[in-house]
């Protein structure tokens, strides 16, 4: 009796063990992959930081092209100006309105 009762207890306590040991290496296996993010290596690290530094231009350029400087706005105003010219004018930011009549038909007798 004795012996089924220490058998008992030491099952208990090995459940306990396995689940305090389970939890432990769950939490230290988080706190090692955080500590091993910091360290990429130099061409990760340089992509981020070009990622990074992308996203803080582009907050800056409010919408604008990043980068795009006063070279760009003047070929993109006379790209503009030479669509105006061949497709006769109008706001070309604006998707065009099309209106399609429906053709009519002729009844042909038997």
């Amino acid at each position: 009796m004795a012996l089924h009762r220490l058998f008992q207890l030491t099952s208990l306590l090995r459940s306990a063990v396995s689940v305090t040991l389970r939890r432990n290496v769950g939490l230290s296996a988080v706190v090692f992959n955080r500590a091993a993010a910091s360290d990429l290596d130099p061409v990760q690290k340089l992509f981020v930081d070009k990622i990074r530094d992308y996203r803080t231009k582009s907050k800056s350029a409010a919408g604008g092209v990043v980068d795009g400087g006063a070279a760009y706005e003047k070929s993109v105003s006379e790209e503009m100006t030479k669509l105006q010219r061949l497709y006769g004018g109008g706001d070309l930011v604006k998707f065009p309105d099309f209106k399609f009549q429906d053709p009519k038909y002729d009844e042909v007798a038997k």
